[in-house]
C-alpha cells in the first residue's frame, strides 16, 4: 500500500510541477524601439530575396542594407 501512495505522490508533484513551469503570454507584444541607422531594411531585404527567388537566383547578403533614417536639419 505504501508504494501505490509513493507512486500517486510523485506522480501528482510531477504533475504540478509541469504546470508551475508552464507560463503563457498569449498576449505579449515586444516594447518597441526607436528607429536607429544601424537597423537592417528588412523590407527592402525581402523584396529583394523574392525577385531572386522568383527567377532561380540565391541571394547572400554581404554587406546588409540599412534604414534610410530622416536627418534633423539644424537652423
Amino acid at each position: 500500500m505504501s508504494a501505490l501512495r509513493v507512486a500517486v505522490l510523485s506522480l501528482s508533484i510531477l504533475g504540478l510541477s509541469a504546470c508551475a513551469g508552464h507560463s503563457t503570454k498569449t498576449a505579449y507584444v515586444p516594447p518597441q524601439k526607436a528607429p536607429s541607422i544601424m537597423d537592417n531594411d528588412e523590407v527592402y531585404m525581402a523584396q529583394v530575396e523574392r525577385i531572386a527567388r522568383r527567377r532561380g537566383i540565391d541571394v547572400t547578403w554581404v554587406n546588409l542594407p540599412r534604414k534610410q533614417v530622416a536627418k534633423h536639419s539644424e537652423d
